[in-house]
């Protein structure tokens, strides 16, 4: 990196980063702040050649701040739904018994079913349940055509339907048991 190309740069950071950090406050927690605005000034480094020149310097990075906020909110959804996951999945590993009051008191019927499927039509149902991919980002994921994302994930849908229709508990299954877990929305 030729020196002058950093001696710019650090210029550029000294002139916005008061600007983009009060953007960032005024749209995120305070908490988060810092890792936003750190981020949004690396994303600018490196895509430094695409950077417009002043007047828009400011408004491009607003922008990328922007992305790397929404990018932060969603990290922080995922790993509160990760935490729920492993979460529930220890209290069902250990068989320990949840508050009554909890969405995991109703998950029984589905927690057999899902059991009784093979791991690769859990691993299908799972990534767009609760990883929220679409089928086109899990063909991505498992790099198979969405075509045949699209016929496995019809597939593992109706063996998972099958199953809760042939226990004789799959009428205990809740809505909000359904919608909270998300993995047979399309199916009941």
């Amino acid at each position: 990196m030729p020196k002058e190309e950093g001696e710019a740069f650090a210029a550029l950071y000294q002139e916005h980063v008061g600007h983009v950090a009060a953007y960032v406050l005024r749209r995120c927690a305070r908490d988060d702040a810092a890792d936003i605005v750190s981020e949004t000034f690396l994303v600018a480094w490196r895509r430094r050649g695409e950077m417009p020149t002043e007047p828009m310097t400011r408004a491009w990075l607003y922008g990328v701040a922007r992305r790397v906020a929404a990018n932060h909110r969603r990290g922080d959804r995922r790993r509160g739904r990760l935490a729920d996951r492993v979460e529930f999945a220890i209290a069902t590993s250990l068989r320990t018994e949840p508050d009554p009051g909890s969405w995991r008191a109703e998950t029984g019927a589905l927690t057999e079913a899902l059991a009784r499927l093979s791991a690769a039509d859990r691993e299908m149902l799972f990534l767009v349940a609760w990883e929220e991919l679409s089928p086109a980002e899990v063909a991505e994921v498992l790099d198979l055509p969405a075509p045949i994302v699209h016929k496995r994930l019809y597939r593992a849908r109706q063996r998972l339907h099958a199953v809760l229709d042939a226990t004789s508990s799959a009428d205990t299954v809740s809505d909000a048991d359904t919608e909270r877990l998300g993995v047979i929305a399309d199916v009941r």
